[in-house]
């Protein structure tokens, strides 16, 4: 049984940071119908930039400083759509290659930061919670805190007027352009929101792990899509708030599958390929299960045929 609880609070931490990461997606890919492909890369950019701010004294801080950079970077992808005029994929990938080079000069051309001695949030927390019975919970605690906050945050931002603006862009620029709302204004707001809670995902990652690695963002779009696929085929036809919970639902349901994966000894060159087929299964649910009264349509005729012969 401890092992079973082992497996449910760790898929339940990670599936919690992981969500904030799928809650960007959500707002970028499904409200405002742009496929960022930077997540990666801002993953990174946020663990990186509130490992050096932690290590340096202010882990309250960090969480700030990892936000902005989100923001920062949604900005440079926002203008170059906008802008520019580059295809929104080919947006995402430049600033996706361009942070490679970004977070290796963060983290002062290292490939890796250790955070072993440095006070996190995680930690500041678990001094808190010494000698109570939810001293072992201290992750999961400060990943649920940040997932309530960011949802509510969401929530009250998308029922805003500007909210409504970049829901609106999302799904009729043109119609926004008549309206005289500027469609690359919600734009840019849309993604430095999106990529600011992205890169709070990935800060709290890297302080929970108490490390951070120049690859620690590398799969997350995968893992956000396969989370925020999972969440729509279960709550994507509900209210906003139902529809934000799904975000979390799908990215704990990912993760619980992937720790079971890990838990049965898997060899990790398989993990990706685990990745790839939750993903499909998500996608070709909702077609699949549209298929089924079809097929039980088929069945019973071939029933009736036989007993009428």
């Amino acid at each position: 049984m401890d092992a079973i609880a082992t497996v449910v609070q760790t898929a339940l931490e990670l599936g919690l940071m992981s969500a904030l990461t799928v809650l960007a997606l959500f707002l970028s890919y499904s409200m405002l119908n742009v496929c960022d492909l930077s997540t990666d890369g801002c993953f990174t950019f946020g663990a990186a930039v509130g490992a050096v701010v932690a290590i340096s004294g202010h882990p309250f801080l960090s969480i700030f400083a990892a936000m902005a950079a989100g923001a920062i970077s949604g900005l440079v992808t926002a203008v170059l759509q906008t802008r520019m005029g580059i295809n929104s994929l080919l947006a995402g990938i430049i600033v996706n290659t361009a942070l490679y080079s970004v977070n290796i000069a963060v983290m002062g051309q290292a490939s890796l930061l250790s955070m072993n001695k440095t006070e996190t949030v995680f930690t500041k927390l678990r001094a808190a919670l010494k000698d109570t019975v939810f001293a072992g919970q201290y992750k999961l605690i400060v990943a649920a805190v940040a997932v309530l906050v960011i949802s509510v945050l969401l929530g009250l931002f998308l029922k805003t007027k500007l909210g409504l603006a970049v829901r609106a862009t999302g799904d009729n620029p043109d119609m926004v352009r008549s309206s005289s709302i500027n469609p690359v204004f919600t734009t840019t707001v849309g993604l430095c929101i999106a990529n600011s809670f992205t890169a709070l995902s990935g800060c709290l990652l890297a302080q929970s792990q108490k490390s951070v690695d120049i690859n620690i963002g590398q799969g997350m779009l995968t893992v956000a899509l396969a989370s925020l696929l999972i969440g729509t085929t279960f709550l994507g036809r509900k209210k906003m708030p139902w529809r934000i919970l799904g975000m979390t639902f799908g990215a704990i349901v990912f993760r619980l599958v992937y720790t079971i994966a890990l838990r049965l000894n898997m060899p990790a060159f398989m993990l990706k390929a685990v990745s790839a087929v939750i993903v499909i299964i998500a996608i070709s649910f909702p077609y699949l299960k549209a298929q089924v009264p079809l097929l039980k349509r088929r069945l019973s005729g071939r029933k009736g045929a036989r007993s009428n012969g």
